[in-house]
């Protein structure tokens, strides 16, 4: 099983959600709806999930095993990464572009 495609939904500031992802595996399944967070400590990511009738949120679609759970996250977090290194680099640009022009 490979994730083919990563694609960053949409990118927060505020608050411990970081961004909500999409995947691709194999070029045939599409999984929306994954969250990168913020902890304590470091940045995870949450798989989709659903509140059940108890108020417990649910995993809709998880991982088995940890070596998956491992693939999945260091797959969307090293594309989260290398977005908001864009990000910051086209600040960077913008920045030294006005700068020039005073």
């Amino acid at each position: 099983m490979n994730i083919t495609d990563v694609k960053i939904r949409k990118i927060l500031s505020e608050g411990r959600l970081r961004a909500v992802v999409s995947i691709t595996v194999d070029d045939m399944l599409a999984v929306h709806d994954i969250k990168v967070v913020q902890g304590d400590e470091r940045l995870f990511v949450a798989m989709p999930s659903r509140k059940d009738e108890n108020g417990v949120f649910r995993d809709i679609i998880h991982p088995i095993s940890p070596s998956a759970r491992k693939m999945f996250e260091e797959t969307i977090l090293e594309a989260y990464e290398r977005q908001m290194a864009a990000y910051a680099a086209e600040e960077d640009s913008s920045e030294a572009d006005t700068d020039t022009e005073d």
